[in-house]
């Protein structure tokens, strides 16, 4: 089931990258902002329910699907951009393992728990 997972994941990166291509912006510009969704990590230095619900929101697809459709509509391509990346750096964390979090531990994710730990 973790390959299929992964699989679907590795699909939907592809595809927010086909979707990138579609945008008038520089191809280095993808790379430079893909890891940009992780700086809602700071939450976890208040504390591990901050650091979770901080990280869920900006590593959840529906925002990402949303930020695009917005930006598709209203015709504001650096909003378009947002909701690639959003939506692709969701799809590469899941691919290695890295899900939403639940409140206890950072490593407890509805992937189940990173590293082994059950």
């Amino acid at each position: 089931m973790k390959n299929l997972l992964q699989l679907e994941e590795l699909g939907q990166l592809g595809f927010a990258i086909f979707l990138f291509t579609q945008l008038e912006f520089q191809w280095w510009l993808f790379p430079l902002c893909l890891l940009l969704p992780d700086v809602s990590m700071i939450g976890y230095l208040i504390n591990p329910k901050t650091g979770a619900g901080l990280y869920n929101f900006f590593h959840h697809k529906l925002l990402a699907i949303v930020v695009l459709i917005l930006g598709f509509w209203l015709k504001i391509p650096v909003m378009e951009f947002i909701g690639i990346i959003l939506f692709a750096h969701s799809a590469m964390d899941r691919i290695f393992g890295y899900g939403l979090k639940f409140h206890d531990d950072f490593k407890h994710t509805h992937l189940g728990w990173m590293s082994g730990k059950e």
